[in-house]
């Protein structure tokens, strides 16, 4: 009845947390009085029965008013260190929020020098619910599938020049109960996924929050094309800039003047070729997909790459897993200061 109900207001993942907030004039998401408490209830901040009465006190006074103002002295009153330092945390993190205004701005300027820092899971969960406002309603699965990539680490398999992407956390997960299973069944090892395609699409939304859906990533297949229109998605979304991109098989014959690693390791990779190192391949990882991008508001690029396009990469790394950091696509773009 949920999932039904979640369909119908055009919302993929509940556990995005797109019912704890509302968007604002400009299609942006609040930070609401919800959101904020979300985090107040935390494990590592709601209190437990041995807590102090000072952190009881604070915790039912944030849980009143979510953007009640604490001071250090408060903070510094609680019998707990680590309780402490948790809130002190999580408070640095509202306080971001609210200056900045919305869920997406406090997004895009926490990868300043200046930004407060945050937990990694943090930023995955903001990543989440992001894409989750900017995929209200879609109806394409491919593309929701796709879209994980930008919340969730991925595990990559590769054989029979097929490349699928599976839920890294699902993917130990359902290992680890094999590992069990065979203790008692020693033929029962494998780990396997369904992979989406035409048959079971229509089971995605169903399965939106399990993540256990593997994708085919290969070249020429729809999984690389619903990601590179979910890149220009983003992209519009943050910068109200219009971009084209499309997969590649390789960058040859191509003006190469700019280059965005859209993870650790594929800027690493992308940085080396076009300083023309020499790379290893053992016990290195390797580049996924290829994107070519153009930008269609070219007076909102730097001069020198007035129509020129820019290469993006993704990298699977020597573990097999594809990290991906979307904030790349936000702050490593060849666009003009004043214009970012």
């Amino acid at each position: 009845m949920n999932q039904a109900r979640d369909r119908m207001q055009g919302v993929i993942w509940k556990s995005a947390g797109q019912h704890l907030t509302h968007r604002l004039d400009n299609g942006w998401l609040a930070v609401s009085d919800d959101f904020l408490r979300a985090y107040y209830t935390r494990p590592e901040i709601h209190p437990v029965e041995e807590s102090c009465r000072v952190e009881h006190t604070l915790f039912e006074r944030l849980m009143q008013d979510p953007f009640a103002p604490i001071d250090a002295g408060e903070l510094a009153a609680i019998a707990d260190p680590d309780a402490a330092a948790n809130y002190a945390l999580v408070l640095r993190f509202r306080d971001h929020l609210v200056a900045k205004g919305s869920i997406e701005a406090a997004y895009a300027s926490l990868f300043a020098q200046s930004a407060p820092m945050i937990p990694p899971v943090f930023i995955s969960q903001m990543a989440h619910l992001i894409m989750g406002n900017i995929l209200m309603g879609e109806g394409d699965a491919t593309v929701a599938r796709a879209a994980e990539l930008f919340f969730r680490e991925q595990t990559a398999t590769t054989s029979e020049e097929r490349m699928m992407l599976a839920d890294a956390e699902v993917v130990e997960t359902r290992a680890q109960q094999a590992a069990l299973l065979a203790l008692s069944d020693p033929g029962r090892t494998e780990v396997a996924l369904d992979i989406l395609d035409a048959d079971n699409a229509g089971q995605y939304w169903a399965r939106a929050d399990h993540f256990d859906l593997a994708l085919d990533f290969r070249f020429s297949e729809p999984g690389q094309d619903a990601f590179a229109r979910l890149i220009e998605r983003w992209i519009k979304h943050f910068l109200d800039l219009r971009v084209r991109v499309q997969p590649l098989q390789s960058v040859k014959n191509e003006r190469w003047s700019w280059h965005v690693g859209l993870d650790a390791e594929s800027s690493r990779i992308l940085n080396a070729l076009y300083q023309g190192e020499y790379l290893p391949e053992e016990g290195q990882g390797s580049i996924a997909a290829l994107f070519r991008m153009e930008f269609l508001d070219y007076d909102r690029v730097v001069d020198t790459m007035r129509r020129k396009p820019a290469f993006l990469g993704l990298a699977i790394d020597a573990h097999d897993r594809i990290r991906m950091k979307p904030q790349n696509l936000l702050i490593n773009l060849p666009l003009k200061p004043a214009l970012q």
